[in-house]
């Protein structure tokens, strides 16, 4: 397990990271991108088991990650190079033609991708079945995924809650970047979801809440969620998009858009170099 420190010099790794493989592929996503870093690295380096070494895309001995939001493909890309599931050189290649990071990640040509994401709110029913399947196989394991405030606007989300209810999952635990943004403005003027909390609590969830850029808050969270008592798990990390640039920080332009060569320098400027740029 890495000491809040350790997880701090990693996140930091992994903001430039995104900053410079969007800046560089000229698209993608940042904003998301950069509110669910922390989570991430304290998903990768501290709390789940994992090991690019013996990883299997049937999940077996290990715990699974799916992102539910599949955009959010650069924190995710950055987070697996960073833990050693492929060079952090090809992090240059993101959606570019022929390569293995597309745009929202698939299956099949990069270790550690369990399942193909994209189509936005899928991504709890994948790994409520594998949650499911662990179950059935008399594995201790546990399945994670993450997804975006946004993204619980998707009837398919509320559809699996009561299934992983139903099954009784308390091996699957959901996570929230709740950073109030997506693609067309503030959450609460697009479809306002209200109090989430209170809406996974009303449908059976154990429901913590936290800190999104606070390790210890963020590593307390993931230590309650541990508790097995026939529910599925629910931690809504309060964040903020952009998180880490001053310029992109609760700025929802900036959901998916890629920062110019000088945006892109004033956004590094303001970010630690500690683990040696791709």
């Amino acid at each position: 397990m890495k000491t809040i420190e350790e997880l701090t010099a990693i996140a930091s790794q992994v903001r430039r990271d995104i900053i410079r493989m969007v800046t560089i592929a000229k698209s993608g996503h940042p904003g998301g991108s950069l509110s669910s870093t922390d989570i991430l690295t304290a998903l990768y380096f501290s709390e789940m088991k994992q090991d690019p070494a013996t990883w299997r895309r049937d999940a077996l001995g290990q715990d699974a990650f799916i992102p539910s939001a599949g955009h959010l493909a650069p924190v995710y890309y950055a987070v697996l190079a960073r833990a050693g599931y492929f060079e952090p050189a090809k992090l240059g290649t993101l959606r570019k033609f022929g390569t293995d990071l597309q745009g929202h990640p698939s299956v099949g040509h990069v270790k550690g991708i369990f399942q193909p994401s994209g189509s936005l709110g899928q991504g709890l029913a994948a790994a409520a079945g594998i949650a499911l399947g662990k179950k059935l196989q008399g594995q201790p394991e546990r399945a994670f995924v993450l997804l975006g405030d946004g993204e619980s606007e998707e009837g398919e989300i509320w559809e699996t809650a009561m299934w992983a209810v139903h099954h009784k999952l308390d091996n699957l635990v959901a996570m929230t970047d709740w950073n109030g943004m997506q693609i067309d403005g503030p959450i609460e003027s697009v479809t306002a979801v209200g109090e989430l909390n209170e809406k996974w609590l009303a449908f059976g969830w154990d429901v913590i809440v936290a800190d999104g850029h606070d390790f210890e808050s963020i590593l307390g969270a993931f230590e309650l969620a541990r508790k097995q008592d026939g529910k599925p798990k629910m931690i809504l990390f309060k964040t903020e998009m952009g998180h880490g640039v001053d310029f992109m920080c609760g700025n929802h332009g900036w959901h998916g858009k890629a920062p110019s060569a000088d945006e892109c320098a004033s956004a590094l400027a303001q970010l630690e170099e500690t683990l040696g740029d791709f």
